[in-house]
């Protein structure tokens, strides 16, 4: 006996979604210019600060691919990630926010000695909810092949697996630069370095799709740790005096290799005669390991300016770098300072691919993109909040001391708002006069404070964020 069926797979609908989106739309920029729909190569750093690169002001470590990426396109110098990795990498893959993945950290939100923690915490999510769709099923419904190579972080099981959540090919690896393991399993060298797997892997995908379009996917699991690097590079830094709390030559040599994986794209898109139709962004998952001095201890790297790093709601953890090169569309060399977030990144990239939103799937879209801002950083989008929900604890490097307790944070413009759940105490900044957020404003600009606090738990209430609750 037959059954007429009444409403379409998720899979049917990403396709008729699909057939749709090919059609010229006003405002997007790969049909409103008459240009053929573009590749795209995403490479993400892990742990990456927002100084580790040349040019954003480190001159310690040597990044000249990644500068010579932002001499020849445009830099992002007010993007934020979360605090830490898995948090943001379900943002940017979904374009939600965490209260709608219910991934808000890395493990549990229960850190540290229950004796310490003054809040009772939420559960948190480890996988991403399978009824998400990611960017990688957006645009492999419209015709992209779609590849990944790398550190995944949302889901171990084999049904979270990247080549089932819309990409084509996925190989993901983490936790080890030398001796890693593969799933699914992958021979290599002895002795290889991730970074340089992976980087072969992502060679390999771009060579059997260079006719187009594709979209690659390279989050490399440097520069986390455990901190290892090939031995000629860590040689190259040993005798390289430390400026500006950069020194490490471990870790200078990490973030080498990762430039190179970078420089290695550009060239071989070069190479194929593809470069000038392919747009590459470059960006790290949270801030760098380090600018701890107030909790009493360093870490790997420095962040200053910008206070605190990776784990905490200052700027030092959650702005990175965002850099995008897209020959014929970016202006070369230049800046822009318009706050922008995760979740602009899977609209950012349907906009680039020509795709209409899908409207049929029932999922929503926090972010906007950034793709008018690349064509002119100048520019500005409508006037809206970035928001940072962190509804846990983070450990610092004694018992009691925290990273992060639970906060959370919301940037409109100039000025930003910390919230502290322990205590409810405020904190606000403005984030041009006083980037290194020494000096809180709340009881000057009192009204300034209560209106972003208002426009936080509006946000906390739309998303139906998960909130901690008092012993």
């Amino acid at each position: 006996m037959s059954v007429k069926r009444t409403s379409l797979t998720r899979r049917e609908a990403l396709g008729a979604a699909a057939a749709i989106a090919l059609a010229p739309q006003d405002g997007l920029i790969s049909t409103a210019q008459g240009r053929r729909r573009p590749n795209i190569v995403l490479v993400l750093a892990d742990d990456l600060g927002w100084t580790d690169i040349g040019c954003q002001g480190s001159r310690y470590y040597e990044t000249p691919n990644i500068d010579r990426l932002a001499r020849e396109g445009v830099r992002f110098t007010n993007y934020h990630q979360c605090p830490n990795c898995a948090p943001t990498r379900a943002a940017m893959l979904t374009g939600l926010y965490a209260p709608r993945t219910g991934i808000y950290t890395v493990g549990s939100l229960e850190r540290g000695n229950a004796a310490d923690r003054a809040m009772n915490v939420p559960v948190n999510g480890t996988d991403l909810p399978l009824s998400l769709m990611t960017f990688a099923d957006r645009l492999r419904a419209e015709g992209y092949a779609t590849g990944m190579f790398g550190k995944w972080h949302l889901g171990a099981g084999a049904a979270y697996h990247p080549s089932r959540r819309g990409f084509d090919e996925a190989i993901v690896s983490g936790g080890r630069h030398f001796d890693f393991a593969t799933r699914p399993h992958a021979p290599y060298p002895k002795g290889q370095y991730l970074a340089d797997f992976l980087t072969d892997r992502a060679e390999d995908f771009i060579r059997r799709h260079k006719s187009g379009p594709f979209m690659l996917y390279l989050p490399h699991f440097a520069v986390h740790s455990p901190h290892q690097a090939k031995p000629d590079l860590v040689e190259r830094f040993r005798s390289k005096k430390p400026v500006g709390g950069h020194g490490n030559p471990v870790y200078a040599a990490m973030i080498a290799s990762v430039d190179q994986s970078v420089g290695r794209i550009v060239s071989l898109l070069a190479e194929l005669g593809i470069a000038d139709n392919t747009v590459v962004m470059f960006a790290s998952d949270n801030g760098g390991v380090g600018g701890y001095g107030e909790l009493g201890y360093e870490g790997v790297t420095d962040n200053a300016p910008l206070r605190g790093g990776k784990g905490m709601l200052y700027e030092g953890g959650t702005r990175v770098p965002l850099i995008v090169k897209w020959p014929g569309v970016t202006p070369r060399g230049r800046t822009c300072g318009v706050p922008a977030i995760h979740v602009d990144i899977t609209p950012t990239l349907m906009e680039l691919a020509g795709a209409r939103p899908h409207a049929d799937s029932g999922q929503p879209m926090d972010g906007q993109s950034l793709a008018p801002l690349m064509r002119d950083p100048r520019k500005r989008l409508p006037t809206r909040c970035i928001h940072q929900h962190f509804p846990g604890y983070l450990e610092g490097h004694r018992p009691g001391r925290w990273r992060t307790a639970p906060g959370a944070s919301v940037i409109e413009g100039d000025w930003k708002l910390i919230e502290f759940f322990e205590d409810g105490r405020l904190e606000l900044y403005n984030l041009r006069s006083d980037l290194r957020e020494r000096n809180n404003l709340a009881e000057r600009f009192p009204e300034k404070a209560r209106e972003l606090h208002a426009r936080m738990l509006a946000w906390r209430a739309e998303t139906k964020a998960a909130m901690p609750s008092r012993k």
